[in-house]
């Protein structure tokens, strides 16, 4: 009799445990820290207004917050150095960072902060961010795609996004030769992550 008794309590004790972490919230938001081998900020610029320059900026750095379940919880900060800008012409990547455009002595880091995370279809987020570029911050809604997530041959775990958007140069006071060179800038943003 006894041991039934001990045993009704173990089994009472034990469904309890279940509910509780049951009906327990779990976060289900993942940090993601992006791997600048995997990741790119490429840009493209009408030349002349007949032709395109394309250029990228290397080694971007930040991370990546991304919750599926509750995409308001989800942020983006990704950074990068106008002293990594690569546009295979090393004469004209200097010209980009002077003072005549980028000015990468005074503004040196250009930056992206995401300000609100929403979901808009099965792998389309609209989120609002705060562009700095050229010592001018400026607030940008975009569409960023959720790629895809999966596990990597290394044991860790990955996540991938695109967003691709125009900005004109002149809003972030870069004037310099918008004659020459366009004022409407295409960027896209190509962020591989790899979890913390």
């Amino acid at each position: 009799m006894e041991t039934k008794r001990i045993f009704s309590i173990m089994t009472i004790f034990f469904i309890c445990g279940l509910l509780v972490t049951v009906s327990s919230p779990v976060t289900a938001s993942e940090v993601f820290k992006v791997d600048p081998v995997h990741s790119a900020i490429t840009f493209r610029v009408k030349h002349l207004g007949i032709s395109f320059v394309h250029g990228r900026f290397n080694n971007p750095t930040g991370t990546i917050t991304f919750d599926e379940k509750v995409p308001g919880s989800s942020s983006i900060k990704v950074s990068v150095k106008v002293a990594d800008i690569d546009t295979s012409n090393a004469e004209r990547d200097e010209d980009l960072k002077s003072k005549k455009f980028f000015d990468a002595e005074k503004y040196p880091v250009i930056s992206i902060r995401s300000e609100t995370f929403r979901k808009v279809s099965r792998d389309i987020y609209e989120v609002r961010f705060r562009l700095t570029l050229h010592g001018v911050t400026r607030p940008l809604t975009v569409k960023v795609r959720h790629i895809g997530s999966g596990s990597d041959p290394w044991g860790g775990y990955r996540a991938g996004f695109e967003t691709t958007f125009l900005i004109k140069r002149s809003d972030f006071g870069m004037t310099h030769m918008l004659g020459g060179v366009g004022d409407k800038v295409e960027l896209t943003v190509n962020i591989e992550g790899i979890r913390k």
